[in-house]
């Protein structure tokens, strides 16, 4: 299954400039989610980092692979309408630079769930490369 931006924005309530998922290429709600990024130079952050050498700040890639597993525990029927808040980034590492004209492949598998809150592991890649992987805790608000 895809989602377009506008069939993402019907699940997660994030807008611009903070909505950092393009599409969603394939996902199994409440499994996981994987998407894309197209990252642009005409972005708000370039602007400052670095203003002489383009860079997309890590924190920013970590919380793209978040929205994606945001989708992921979002689509689940008795989460819909609900926000999914970060609980925790744990053996977050940070493989390769990510910059403008790159198309941040993005992936978020669920492996555990108790209640409200799950665990994520979660890899951003470029060009089939690890850019980023990272294990991402979450709490659904209730």
């Amino acid at each position: 299954m895809e989602l377009n931006s506008n069939q993402i924005q019907e699940i997660l309530p994030h807008r611009y400039p903070f909505a950092l998922v393009d599409r969603i290429t394939d996902y199994q709600p409440g499994e996981y989610a994987k998407g894309i990024k197209c990252v642009s130079v005409n972005e708000m952050q370039f602007c400052g980092h670095f203003p002489q050498q383009h860079v997309m700040p890590g924190v920013l890639i970590v919380e793209a692979l978040a929205q994606v597993g945001a989708v992921a525990i979002l689509s689940v029927e008795e989460n819909k309408g609900k926000i999914a808040l970060f609980a925790g980034i744990n053996n977050c590492k940070f493989k390769q630079q990510v910059i403008p004209g790159d198309v941040l492949e993005l992936e978020c598998t669920l492996i555990k769930k108790k209640g409200p809150i799950g665990i994520g592991e979660a890899i951003a890649k470029v060009n089939g490369k690890i850019a980023v992987k990272a294990e991402l805790t979450f709490a659904v608000q209730q």
